[in-house]
């Protein structure tokens, strides 16, 4: 056990005594004493396995959302609206190489960007080569390139698209701005964000969306 554990095991011990004395003081029977750590070990359980399940409960959550109508992410005809969550960002559901993820939209960011975690059930390989480095809110991280075969938000898709992987960006995938380029349009409405695909009249006005219109 390294130094940290150790902090943190102390921590926990004192923060047990702390809550057995707390309720000692109050004259609780054992019994009462119990169930109250019982109530709090479930607690904890089930914060923990809402982490480690997100992913099938975001899955879900969309589900239901969409049967109630009250779905956050709506397509019209080939245009897709995004409410602005209570967090004030925008928040897409993507399907990357066949596997559904929650990216954030951010205008800021030059390239997508993917957790390391995302990349491997997404099947996206990081490049054999040298690290590039990425300025993030908590500071600049190594990433390795790689390419995204095939990403989608319901009818914009869009093929080989760049992207960089690093385990420092922890459970945060975003979308940035060598997807955004690759629309006709994005704009923000009465806090919703629009997405609109891009069109080539030599084409009969096919969604260019659907291939590759760029390298990024």
């Amino acid at each position: 056990m390294n130094g940290w554990d150790n902090i943190n095991a102390l921590w926990l011990i004192g923060g047990l005594v702390l809550v057995l004395s707390a309720l000692s003081a109050r004259r609780l029977s054992f019994g009462m004493i119990f169930r109250s750590l019982v109530s709090w070990a479930l607690i904890i359980l089930i914060a923990v396995l809402a982490v480690a399940h997100r992913h099938e409960l975001a899955a879900l959550w969309t589900q239901a959302t969409e049967r109630l109508g009250i779905d956050d992410q709506k397509v019209d005809g080939d245009t897709v609206r995004i409410r602005m969550s209570p967090d004030g960002h925008f928040w897409a559901r993507v399907t990357m190489n066949g596997v559904q993820r929650r990216m954030l939209i951010d205008s800021g960011a030059t390239i997508t960007a993917i957790s390391a975690e995302t990349a491997q059930a997404a099947n996206v390989a990081p490049g054999a080569g040298i690290p590039v480095m990425i300025e993030t809110a908590n500071g600049t991280v190594a990433a390795q390139r790689g390419r995204i075969e095939r990403l989608a938000i319901g009818p914009l898709a869009t093929e080989d698209l760049g992207v960089v992987i690093s385990e420092n960006f922890g459970k945060l995938d975003v979308l940035g701005m060598n997807f955004l380029s690759r629309l006709h349009s994005w704009r923000v409405e009465n806090n919703t964000l629009i997405l609109e695909p891009r069109r080539d009249a030599s084409d009969g006005g096919e969604d260019a969306t659907t291939k590759p219109v760029s390298r990024a």
